[in-house]
Protein backbone atom coordinates (compact mmCIF):
# COMPACT_ATOMS: atom_id res chain seq x y z
CA UNK A 1 0.00 0.00 0.00
CA UNK A 2 1.02 3.65 -1.11
CA UNK A 3 3.34 5.63 1.31
CA UNK A 4 0.54 7.89 3.73
CA UNK A 5 0.97 11.22 5.40
CA UNK A 6 -1.33 13.25 7.38
CA UNK A 7 -1.07 16.93 7.50
CA UNK A 8 -3.39 19.30 9.55
CA UNK A 9 -4.21 22.12 7.64
CA UNK A 10 -3.11 25.30 9.05
CA UNK A 11 -6.16 27.80 9.78
CA UNK A 12 -5.02 30.28 6.97
CA UNK A 13 -4.36 28.02 4.27
CA UNK A 14 -7.14 27.21 1.51
CA UNK A 15 -10.17 25.18 3.52
CA UNK A 16 -10.33 22.26 0.43
CA UNK A 17 -14.01 22.75 -0.12
CA UNK A 18 -13.43 20.27 -3.27
CA UNK A 19 -12.37 17.18 -1.16
CA UNK A 20 -14.89 18.68 1.87
CA UNK A 21 -18.10 18.72 -0.84
CA UNK A 22 -17.91 15.08 -1.45
CA UNK A 23 -19.58 14.90 1.75
CA UNK A 24 -21.65 17.60 1.83
CA UNK A 25 -23.88 18.83 -0.03
CA UNK A 26 -23.33 22.46 -0.27
CA UNK A 27 -20.61 24.87 0.19
CA UNK A 28 -22.71 26.95 2.33
CA UNK A 29 -23.49 23.89 5.33
CA UNK A 30 -19.74 23.47 5.44
CA UNK A 31 -18.92 26.98 6.35
CA UNK A 32 -21.82 26.45 9.08
CA UNK A 33 -18.95 24.15 11.05
CA UNK A 34 -15.27 23.72 9.32
CA UNK A 35 -14.16 27.33 10.71
CA UNK A 36 -14.06 25.81 14.32
CA UNK A 37 -12.56 22.51 13.09
CA UNK A 38 -9.28 21.10 12.76
CA UNK A 39 -8.86 19.84 9.14
CA UNK A 40 -6.91 16.54 8.28
CA UNK A 41 -6.06 15.90 4.85
CA UNK A 42 -4.05 12.72 3.54
CA UNK A 43 -1.65 13.10 1.02
CA UNK A 44 -0.38 9.43 -1.15
CA UNK A 45 2.64 11.02 -2.25
CA UNK A 46 1.32 12.94 -5.05
CA UNK A 47 -1.95 13.96 -4.13
CA UNK A 48 -4.53 14.80 -1.45
CA UNK A 49 -6.89 11.72 -1.40
CA UNK A 50 -9.15 12.28 1.45
CA UNK A 51 -10.28 14.97 4.32
CA UNK A 52 -11.42 14.84 7.96
CA UNK A 53 -13.02 17.37 9.78
CA UNK A 54 -12.72 17.24 13.67
CA UNK A 55 -14.88 19.44 15.88
CA UNK A 56 -14.80 20.00 19.68
CA UNK A 57 -18.30 19.23 20.93
CA UNK A 58 -16.62 18.95 24.79
CA UNK A 59 -13.95 18.19 26.58
CA UNK A 60 -14.92 14.56 26.53
CA UNK A 61 -16.60 14.61 22.99
CA UNK A 62 -14.92 15.03 19.14
CA UNK A 63 -16.85 14.86 16.52
CA UNK A 64 -16.33 14.13 13.02
CA UNK A 65 -18.11 16.38 11.05
CA UNK A 66 -16.78 15.68 7.70
CA UNK A 67 -14.95 12.82 6.06
CA UNK A 68 -14.07 11.94 2.40
CA UNK A 69 -12.07 9.84 -0.06
CA UNK A 70 -11.48 10.58 -3.63
CA UNK A 71 -13.63 8.09 -5.94
CA UNK A 72 -10.85 6.65 -6.98
CA UNK A 73 -9.40 5.34 -3.74
CA UNK A 74 -12.70 4.27 -2.65
CA UNK A 75 -13.47 0.84 -1.70
CA UNK A 76 -9.44 0.43 -0.58
CA UNK A 77 -9.60 0.94 3.44
CA UNK A 78 -8.79 4.61 3.37
CA UNK A 79 -11.79 5.23 5.28
CA UNK A 80 -11.02 3.02 7.91
CA UNK A 81 -7.58 4.50 7.68
CA UNK A 82 -9.30 7.83 8.63
CA UNK A 83 -11.07 6.29 11.57
CA UNK A 84 -8.41 5.02 13.31
CA UNK A 85 -6.61 8.47 13.07
CA UNK A 86 -9.53 10.33 14.47
CA UNK A 87 -9.33 7.61 17.25
CA UNK A 88 -6.14 8.25 17.81
CA UNK A 89 -6.54 12.01 17.84
CA UNK A 90 -9.38 11.38 20.10
CA UNK A 91 -7.18 9.15 23.04
CA UNK A 92 -4.33 11.84 22.64
CA UNK A 93 -6.52 14.85 23.77
CA UNK A 94 -8.36 12.42 26.42
CA UNK A 95 -11.83 12.79 25.01
CA UNK A 96 -13.83 9.72 26.06
CA UNK A 97 -16.02 10.05 22.60
CA UNK A 98 -16.10 10.16 19.10
CA UNK A 99 -19.14 10.90 17.21
CA UNK A 100 -20.44 11.41 13.99
CA UNK A 101 -23.58 11.82 12.44
CA UNK A 102 -25.07 10.61 8.75
CA UNK A 103 -27.99 10.16 6.83
CA UNK A 104 -30.98 8.11 7.85
CA UNK A 105 -30.61 7.20 3.87
CA UNK A 106 -27.21 6.42 4.24
CA UNK A 107 -26.90 2.87 4.55
CA UNK A 108 -23.61 2.96 3.58
CA UNK A 109 -22.04 4.99 5.63
CA UNK A 110 -23.84 3.89 8.83
CA UNK A 111 -22.84 0.05 8.15
CA UNK A 112 -19.25 1.70 7.63
CA UNK A 113 -19.25 3.32 10.96
CA UNK A 114 -20.67 0.30 12.39
CA UNK A 115 -17.89 -1.73 10.98
CA UNK A 116 -15.68 0.60 12.39
CA UNK A 117 -16.72 0.45 15.98
CA UNK A 118 -19.10 3.09 16.17
CA UNK A 119 -23.35 2.20 17.27
CA UNK A 120 -26.12 3.84 17.20
CA UNK A 121 -27.26 6.64 19.84
CA UNK A 122 -29.42 9.50 19.01
CA UNK A 123 -31.78 10.61 16.37
CA UNK A 124 -31.92 14.26 15.05
CA UNK A 125 -35.46 14.47 13.47
CA UNK A 126 -35.51 16.42 10.64
CA UNK A 127 -31.96 17.52 10.27
CA UNK A 128 -31.68 17.54 6.40
CA UNK A 129 -35.38 18.49 6.13
CA UNK A 130 -34.44 21.75 8.49
CA UNK A 131 -30.69 22.44 7.75
CA UNK A 132 -30.79 22.31 3.96
CA UNK A 133 -32.63 24.88 1.66
CA UNK A 134 -33.70 21.83 -1.09
CA UNK A 135 -35.00 18.44 -0.53
CA UNK A 136 -31.15 16.15 -0.67
CA UNK A 137 -31.73 12.36 -2.32
CA UNK A 138 -30.16 9.50 -0.96
CA UNK A 139 -29.97 6.19 -2.51
CA UNK A 140 -33.49 7.06 -3.87
CA UNK A 141 -34.93 8.49 -0.81
CA UNK A 142 -35.54 12.48 1.04
CA UNK A 143 -32.97 12.62 3.56
CA UNK A 144 -34.99 13.73 6.66
CA UNK A 145 -32.67 12.32 10.16
CA UNK A 146 -29.54 12.40 10.86
CA UNK A 147 -28.05 9.14 13.13
CA UNK A 148 -25.85 10.11 15.89
CA UNK A 149 -23.07 7.29 15.85
CA UNK A 150 -20.62 7.08 18.74
CA UNK A 151 -17.44 5.45 19.49
CA UNK A 152 -16.33 5.04 23.11
CA UNK A 153 -12.30 5.30 23.27
CA UNK A 154 -10.81 2.79 25.91
CA UNK A 155 -7.18 3.21 27.34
Amino acid sequence: MENFTFKIVNPDSEIPYHLLLLADETREAIDQYIFNCEIYLLHDGIENIAVMALYKNSDTELEIKNVAVIESYRSKGIGSILMDKAKEIAKENQYKTLTVGTSDTGFQQIRFYEKNGFIKNGILKNFFIENYPVPIYENGLQMRDMVILSHHLTE
